[in-house]
């Protein structure tokens, strides 16, 4: 009987591209605007969601050319996953970074991408696209990031 681990079990170094990007587990959180305390630093969430992010799915609607259409749009890797401290504490990348196993409600491990939504983890039903939300303090949450 084959012992080897699941591919998401794996050490996060020994992930290949593609099962890299399949560790999203489609939140949308990393989507979402925040506010920087000029003075202290610390990041407030918000309610606004990027204009490419379909709230519905948690997916980007133009994973390809994010870069481009958004210029702030960050490119998550392997050797950054230390210095982004707003990825959501369920983030797939995040916790396998840190040595932790997925959630119970993550799609590779419950076969269905419904569960992150069916957890209240992903951004569908209680956010905004930017497109229409106006300024951002007027859309703090309070949500954990």
């Amino acid at each position: 009987m084959n012992s080897a681990p699941l591919f998401w079990e794996k050490p996060i170094a020994e992930l290949d591209r593609g099962e890299w990007e399949a560790l999203c587990d489609g939140c949308g959180r990393c989507c979402l605007h925040k506010l920087e305390d000029e003075d202290t630093g610390e990041l407030f969430p918000t309610n606004v969601a990027c204009k490419l992010l379909d709230r519905r799915t948690g997916q980007c609607t133009d994973y390809p050319r994010r870069k481009a259409l958004v210029g702030d749009c960050v490119q998550l890797s392997r050797d950054r996953l230390d210095e982004l401290e707003w990825l959501p504490s369920t983030c797939a990348y995040k916790l396998r970074y840190e040595g932790q196993p997925l959630p119970d409600w993550h799609y590779l491990k419950s076969g269905s991408r419904e569960t992150v939504h069916q957890a209240g983890q992903s951004t569908r039903g209680w956010t905004i696209s930017e497109v229409d939300a106006g300024e951002l303090e007027f859309h703090m949450v309070d949500r954990e990031l």
